[in-house]
Order: C-alpha cells, then sequence, then structure tokens
C-alpha cells in the first residue's frame, strides 16, 4: 500500500493505492485563503498540517489498520508558495502562495539584478514564482526577511514536519526561479540576486527518491510504521504521474482553481518570452513545459455565487438548455486574480462583454466556461510556438466532471479530450505512485500508465466554426482594455 498527499490551495487531499493501482481509500480536508490587501494571497503553514492529521485521522477512523500496511509516502503540493523559517524552525510569517500577485516590481528587479535569469531558469520572472516573493519580503519586511534561515515550498514545509528533513524535488522547486532548470540544480546566481545562498535551501532530490521516513512520533500519531518518504513532485508533475503523462508529446489539461495545459517532453525547450512554464519533470532525465489560466474552474465557483444558483451543477444544468448552435453574444474574459500564459499580467481583470436586455444567468455562465477555454486556446498557441509536440489531451481536475465544458474547450481547441479513470483523483494519486517507485524501484513508465478510457470527447464541427471567430474577438478584446487594467 501506497500514500499519496496532495496539499492542495482549497484542501488536502490523502489517499491510498495498492500494488495494483486500486485506491482502497481517499480523505481530504478544507483550506482557506486569506487575502489581506489587494493582490495578496496567503495561508498559514499550520492549517496545512493540521488539515493533512485530519485527513489521516479520518482514514483511521473509516479504514481501521489500513495505514498500518502503508509501504511509503509520496508528497504533491500547490507550488511557489514562499514557507519562510527561523534558525529555530518556526514560522516567520503567513505563506506567500502562487496567486499571490504583490511582486511585479520585484520581478523587473530580479531580472535586471541577474540578466541572464530567463537563460538560466528557462522562465520568465512573474510575481507567482517564490524568488521575487524574497525580493519584495527584503524591501517591505526586512526584519521578516533578517530572519529567514529555510525557505520552503509547501509540501516540503509537510515534510519537515513528519521526518524532520529539509528536501525538495525537482519539479517543485523548478518553480522558485532559484533552479537552473537543463542542469537540474541550485543556482548559485539565481540565489546571490536575492540575496540568499544554497544554506537557504532544501536539498535537492528527483521524484522517485526517497529523502527520508516518518519520526516515530508522527508514525505513532497517524497509526503508522515509520515509512520512507518519496520527493513527490509539484502539482501538475504529479498530476501527469497520476494519468500517465510520462512520455514525450503527451498532455494534461487541469480544470482546477487554476488551469493547466500541460506538455511532457524528454528535452528542455524553454519559451520565457510567451510565459510559458519549463520545469522539470517529477519523472528523471523528463522535463515539462505548461502554460497556466490562474482562474479556470474558480471562475464557474464565482459565477455560480453571483447568479445566485446554490452550487456549480444546478448553473451548469441552466448553461446546457443555451443553443449552442450559434454563437454567444456574451464574451468573458477570465482574468479574476490576474493572468499569466500569455500575458504575465497580475493586473489583469475579469471583463464581461455584450451584455443586454436579454443576458441571463445561463449566458453569464456559457460565456465563463468559453472565456476559460479561449484561455487556454492561448496557452495551446505559446507551447506549440515553443516546440511542443501534442499527440493526445487528458483531461483531469475537479471541472473535468462537466461533459459540457469538455465539449466546449475541445471545440475551441480543435483537438479531442480524452476522460481516464483515477483523473478526479489527481496529485494525490501521482504522489502515492511516485512513492511506490521509489521503494520498489520500478521503471517510471511501467507505474505511471494511462488510466482506462472512460470517455472521449470530440470537437464539434458547428461550434468550432463560430468559435474561431469568437476567439479572435476575444483576444482583441484583451489589447483593447488592458491599458485600463
Amino acid at each position: 500500500m501506497f500514500l499519496g498527499i496532495d496539499l492542495g490551495t482549497s484542501g488536502v487531499k490523502v489517499i491510498i493505492l495498492d500494488e495494483q493501482d486500486s485506491l482502497l481509500a481517499q480523505a481530504s480536508a478544507t483550506l482557506s485563503v486569506s487575502r489581506p490587501a489587494p493582490l495578496f494571497s496567503e495561508q498559514n503553514p499550520t492549517d496545512w498540517w493540521l488539515a493533512t492529521c485530519s485527513a489521516i485521522e479520518d482514514l483511521k477512523n473509516t479504514h481501521p489498520g489500513l495505514l498500518k500496511t502503508v509501504k511509503a509516502i509520496g508528497l504533491s503540493g500547490q507550488m511557489h508558495g514562499a514557507t519562510l523559517l527561523d534558525k529555530n524552525n518556526n514560522i516567520i510569517r503567513p505563506a506567500i502562495l502562487w496567486n499571490d500577485g504583490r511582486s511585479a516590481a520585484q520581478c523587473i528587479e530580479l531580472e535586471n539584478r541577474e540578466p541572464n535569469s530567463r537563460s538560466i531558469t528557462g522562465n520568465i520572472a512573474m510575481p507567482g514564482f517564490t524568488a521575487p516573493k524574497l525580493v519584495w519580503l527584503k524591501k517591505h519586511e526586512p526584519a521578516n526577511f533578517a530572519k529567514v534561515a529555510k525557505v520552503l515550498l509547501p509540501k516540503d514545509y509537510l515534510r519537515f514536519l513528519m521526518t524532520g528533513d529539509f528536501a525538495s524535488d525537482m519539479s517543485d522547486s523548478a518553480g522558485t526561479l532559484w533552479l537552473d532548470v537543463q542542469k537540474r540544480a541550485w543556482s548559485q546566481k539565481m540565489l546571490s540576486a536575492c540575496d540568499l545562498t544554497e544554506q537557504n535551501m532544501p536539498t535537492l532530490f528527483e521524484g522517485t527518491q526517497i529523502t527520508g521516513k516518518l519520526t516515530a512520533e508522527v508514525a505513532a500519531k497517524w497509526g503508522m510504521e515509520q515509512v520512507p518518504v518519496v520527493a513527490g513532485g509539484g502539482d501538475n508533475a504529479a498530476g501527469a504521474a497520476g494519468v500517465g503523462v510520462v512520455k514525450p508529446k503527451q498532455a494534461f489539461l487541469s480544470l482546477g482553481t487554476s488551469g493547466v495545459y500541460f506538455v511532457a517532453n524528454e528535452k528542455y525547450l524553454p519559451n520565457p518570452e510567451g510565459a510559458v512554464h519549463t520545469f522539470c519533470h517529477c519523472i528523471e532525465y523528463t522535463w515539462h513545459q505548461m502554460s497556466v489560466v490562474l482562474s479556470a474552474a474558480s471562475c464557474l465557483t464565482w459565477v455560480t455565487k453571483l447568479t445566485g444558483f446554490e452550487n456549480e451543477g444546478a448553473l451548469l444544468e441552466q448553461v446546457s438548455k443555451c443553443d449552442f448552435s450559434k454563437p454567444s453574444s456574451v464574451i468573458f474574459l477570465p482574468y479574476l486574480t490576474g493572468e499569466r500564459t500569455p500575458h504575465n499580467n497580475p493586473d489583469a481583470k475579469g471583463v464581461f462583454f455584450g451584455l443586454d436586455s436579454d443576458t441571463d444567468a445561463a449566458a453569464l455562465g456559457r460565456a465563463v466556461l468559453e472565456g476559460v477555454a479561449f484561455a487556454f486556446a492561448d496557452g495551446q498557441k505559446v507551447l506549440l510556438d515553443a516546440g511542443a509536440q501534442i499527440d493526445d489531451v487528458t483531461v483531469i481536475g475537479g471541472g473535468a466532471k462537466s461533459p459540457l465544458w469538455g465539449k466546449i474547450i475541445a471545440s475551441v481547441l480543435n483537438r479531442p479530450l480524452i476522460y481516464r479513470e483515477g483523473s478526479e483523483v489527481g496529485p494525490a494519486f501521482g504522489a502515492a505512485r511516485l512513492a511506490r517507485i521509489g521503494v520498489e524501484q520500478l521503471p517510471a513508465q511501467q507505474v505511471c500508465v494511462n488510466g482506462k478510457v472512460t470517455q472521449t470527447i470530440e470537437p464539434d464541427p458547428v461550434m468550432q466554426d463560430f468559435y474561431a471567430q469568437q476567439y479572435t474577438t476575444y483576444k482583441a478584446l484583451y489589447q483593447s482594455v488592458k491599458t485600463y487594467f
């Protein structure tokens, strides 16, 4: 048995897999985000630990004895978050999260300090990444910066509490802007540009390597043996391992809080000017490219509350009654928390365009689904411009439950979308697979296989035709209003 822990933004999910990839048990605990000022997004790391322990406790109660059979643990988590510890390993301040946009000025400052930043890291500096957050901290909270002894990514703070080790994996660390992504090593130049050293960083491991083992205290609390803990991966790389996207030309589309278009590569293929993320995969000698939409399924949640529906499903039912044989008059820019790919604009805002006296809740809901799809089309274009080759696209994440949204996205992207078993479990499933690879020393491609296809959604020819025209309007709309953000 193998335990996968995924520390997300909205909650922690824990699962147990057996050697046949069967999901034996799962539990979760919710988290909330604090926004103390415009563009700020923070969480208290202590809440991550309490939520993880709560989910484990649920597993103990619902599946007594199962945790005792676990052989290893794999970790996955939200990327980029700056978790800051002092010399006594105490938390200095709330963690600054991946969707925090406060450090735009520091991105420019950082690239000026290290002119080779993009060639070293393979990425353009963005406020979401970890490094600019530390440059911001030194300027705005110098007393807190002076206390920093270790900077950890969110899942790696859990690892520290579980094992006592300061360790991280390549895929998550690639999102800090301190990693030489091609060499898979910390960059002294990038650290120096932030007035940090390698001493402030955790030790690096490949995603399938063992980083330590549970302490006796945590093992006793969780009802487990002192099992090995494997490095794991950032949530997207672990999600890829979970659905078997580990070979070149395979891709997945994640419809979570944010939206991700992820392509596996056997080579390092950066395109920083297109705001494409080029990171290490959680599988050794493998990289991946990624375009990121900061607000995806979160847009659907937002418009559901805005229109007064009880839940997303109720709104989607109304949207399904729209006439999809013709285009909607409403277009939505889904930039509720700024945008990464391709605009790299933390100040971008959400926009409804084309409202009239006949616009109702269903029309707004439809526009949101289509707007997110157009944002994915932006991402697909820059991925292809960067040399990505895409053979098939698997859909994962909570938004994957909507066939209607799948039909819209397939028609906008002009390619079929594949749905597989296990896709709704996502990164936790991949984390458990990585744990298995780590302790059983198996080839990654033997374990990280594609799940059974449950559905394939093809593009609709009629929708393809009018979406091609609407997409042109969508792109022009952003260009015409961006100066007002």
